[in-house]
């Protein structure tokens, strides 16, 4: 595996567009139909990453504790199904079900839509506000496998809550950290 960090995306930049089909109900989602909330969180995550893998269940318990909240969350899986089978939809779907995710987990087969944000890692957290600007992109907490911090989601949640009230996110942000994009040759 090899270690990658975030490439820490420009602060205001506007998320880019998608269209990518849900592994759990085969939806067509595309990036304006989580418009009309006061943010949006994109995840750019897999099945097979460790360090996914590591924070998996409190992403589940993240989206249970903010299901009722103006925030719209979509992950997003652009690895390579073919050198990584786990990554596959039905890996996905799999691991969705496991954790208890409350979002919609697409699957971006072209890798269109990681180029497009910039993504390099597994997790790669993007926050959006109200105006699809990007306020956040950093780690979920410093919590890493095998470090013995517990995982929290700190640095996210703190995030999080404050777009939704209405506060500015600080710019001092720690990038994520895990396993590269499984990019296709």
């Amino acid at each position: 595996m090899a270690l990658t960090e975030s490439t820490m995306l420009s602060l205001g930049t506007v998320a880019p567009d998608f269209s990518l089909t849900d592994v759990i109900t085969g939806k067509t989602f595309a990036r304006d139909d989580f418009r009309g909330e006061k943010g949006l969180l994109v995840l750019f995550i897999c099945a097979h990453c460790p360090y996914v893998q590591h924070i998996e269940e409190s992403l589940g318990e993240l989206s249970a504790d903010y299901a009722e909240k103006p925030l719209n969350i979509v992950a997003i899986s652009s690895n390579d199904a073919t050198t990584h089978p786990a990554d596959s939809p039905a890996g996905l779907k799999q691991q969705a079900l496991a954790n208890g995710f409350r979002f919609p987990y697409l699957y971006d087969e072209s890798q269109a839509v990681a180029h497009a944000y910039k993504a390099a890692c597994t997790p790669d957290l993007y926050l959006f506000d109200a105006d699809f600007k990007l306020v956040y992109r950093g780690q979920y907490d410093a919590s890493r496998p095998g470090n013995g911090i517990p995982v929290t989601g700190k640095d996210l949640r703190a995030a999080i809550d404050a777009v939704l009230a209405g506060n500015p996110v600080p710019a001092d942000q720690k990038p994520s950290i895990g396993c590269n994009i499984k990019w296709k040759a």
